[in-house]
């Protein structure tokens, strides 16, 4: 039990000998004793010279009995805090650190329990709303030098990772707002992430990771300090970085890998992450395979003019009556609509084509150019001329939340052709690498809030996902966050992150010829070999 259900903090109970002439033993060595009969195993035990005053204090002042609060490192115990008795609740973080989005738990280490949640905006968007240009921002002056110094430190990754740090502080201090705790009550906190994103966090020179052959400073990265960082938490507490494989493969989908169960499946299963990118990962127990492709950024709201993420006054749900050409559309939350997120955008464009608005190209068909009475009307009174082409009115100016029009313009569907392409090109060609078909896979688990909202009927039909029954697909949530509370919790999720890394194998897309084939070949609805989804309708004329 001890070996796999260790939290990142445990605590242990312990009463020392009291100190008399027979037994003279200093405070300390006196603590460290007691404690190394108790802990579960016989990895060396650590107490930072930080931390010598204020354990000695305390376990004085508690009569030397109370709770040692160890940290559970990858080699090693370090010795946390002493507390003169358990606490009702032992405070730790799960953050999943994403580009755009910041999403924390906190969780109680002694019952594994979920406390609070919150998130808030990245705020290194003012930097730069895409990784590039955040590295880009982070490498100015590292660019211009030939050479530089073992310790120099860019001064815009500098001005990166305070952001960064400013911006878990301020998510931090929201979690425990409503719940009577204390920032600095937090004894641990585990962070899940892509690669670059880590890098900022912890002041990582990002240089190479957008340079052939694209290789980043560091992938496995041992625990730290929190007060190392300045974060606003207890500053001894631990603070775990879930590994990564690559520049294109980090700690995010480790965590998705963890959170979803595919690592220690019998069964053949696939992951898919939307977020930045399409991530992808195919395998079981025996074997993972994973590659990453650019299907992510129109399909959470990146790259339409209208796009946003999945928020209130989101659209989520389209649909049109094919008789009657009835539109209905639905917000999260149910208030006026501010834009399109990504489910929603699936729906709109799986709807278009169904009604015969667009053509297999994705293109808008000319309203004048109509036969059916019925759909013309419809045509005419949705479609509109914008920079000379063709702009669909999902909702009028009068019943959105910011007086404008809700459009869907011709640049928007053409990014979203690129992105199901993409996605389709990316599946396919995972998939075909191991000699296996789609038909072959017991489970699609789909992460994240493009995995909540989609409707997976509708994403077939534009040709994004395989065409297959319904119930081999099962949304997941936020597997980053869901993998970092694991993180947390076990032993064995920190120990399998790590397994994870060493035995996976990653498919770079950026040199696979076969990718670029699959692609051109995804670049209609539902594709150019309409075979491939037998339930999609198919139209000719």
């Amino acid at each position: 039990m001890w070996s796999t259900n260790i939290p990142l903090v445990l605590p242990v109970s312990l009463t020392a000998d009291t100190p008399s002439l027979h037994d003279n033993s200093a405070d300390l060595d006196r603590l460290r004793r007691a404690l190394k009969l108790l802990l579960p195993d016989a990895r060396p035990l650590e107490i930072p010279f930080a931390r010598i005053v204020p354990l000695c204090r305390r376990f004085r002042q508690s009569g030397f009995s109370g709770v040692a609060l160890v940290n559970d490192l990858p080699d090693r115990w370090v010795l946390a805090d002493f507390l003169a008795e358990l606490p009702l609740t032992l405070l730790a973080m799960a953050l999943d650190l994403g580009t755009t989005h910041l999403e924390a738990t906190l969780v109680d280490l002694l019952s594994g329990r979920s406390l609070a949640s919150a998130g808030r905006e990245n705020s290194q968007i003012e930097y730069g709303a895409d990784i590039l240009s955040r590295i880009h921002q982070a490498t100015q002056v590292r660019r211009q030098l030939q050479e530089i110094d073992a310790s120099f430190l860019d001064p815009g990754l500098a001005v990166l990772q305070q952001s960064i740090i400013a911006c878990i502080n301020a998510l931090t201090a929201e979690l425990v707002a409503d719940s009577g705790f204390k920032t600095n009550e937090i004894r641990a906190m585990s962070v899940s992430g892509n690669t670059t994103m880590i890098h900022f966090l912890l002041g990582l020179d990002p240089f190479h990771i957008c340079r052939e052959p694209y290789i980043p400073m560091a992938n496995v990265i041992d625990p730290m300090e929190s007060g190392e960082l300045g974060l606003l938490l207890h500053a001894a507490a631990p603070l775990w970085i879930m590994p990564s494989v690559g520049s294109y493969f980090g700690g995010d989908l480790i965590s998705g890998i963890l959170a979803s169960g595919l690592a220690e499946s019998e069964q053949t299963r696939m992951l898919i992450d939307v977020g930045t990118n399409a991530e992808v990962v195919l395998g079981n127990r025996d074997w993972l395979i994973a590659c990453a492709g650019a299907a992510g950024p129109a399909l959470e709201g990146g790259v339409a003019r209208m796009g946003m993420r999945a928020a209130p006054g989101a659209i989520e749900y389209v649909a049109i009556d094919p008789v009657t050409y009835a539109l209905e559309v639905k917000t999260i939350d149910m208030v006026q609509a501010r834009g399109l997120c990504g489910s929603g955008m699936i729906d709109l464009v799986a709807a278009l084509y169904l009604a015969r608005i667009i053509d297999v190209r994705g293109k808008f068909r000319d309203p004048e150019q109509e036969s059916d009475p019925a759909r013309a009307a419809f045509m005419k009174e949705r479609l509109i001329r914008r920079n000379d082409q063709w702009a669909f009115i999902v909702v009028a100016a009068a019943l959105a939340a910011d007086g404008a029009d809700v459009l869907l313009e011709q640049i928007d569907l053409d990014a979203m052709i690129r992105s199901k392409a993409a996605m389709y090109a990316v599946l396919t060609t995972l998939i075909n690498q191991v000699g296996l078909d789609f038909i072959d896979l017991a489970e699609i688990c789909v992460a994240g809030a493009f995995g909540i909202h989609i409707n997976p009927q509708r994403a077939i039909t534009l040709g994004m996902l395989p065409d297959l029954d319904l119930a081999v697909y099962r949304p997941i949530g936020n597997s980053s966050l869901q993998g970092a509370v694991l993180a947390l919790l076990k032993r064995s999720a920190r120990q399998q992150c790590l397994d994870i890394v060493s035995r996976i194998t990653y498919l770079e897309l950026n040199v696979n010829q076969e990718f670029m084939i699959r692609f051109s070949g995804a670049l209609f609805i539902p594709h150019t070999d309409p075979s491939l989804f037998p339930s999609v309708p198919l139209f000719t004329e």
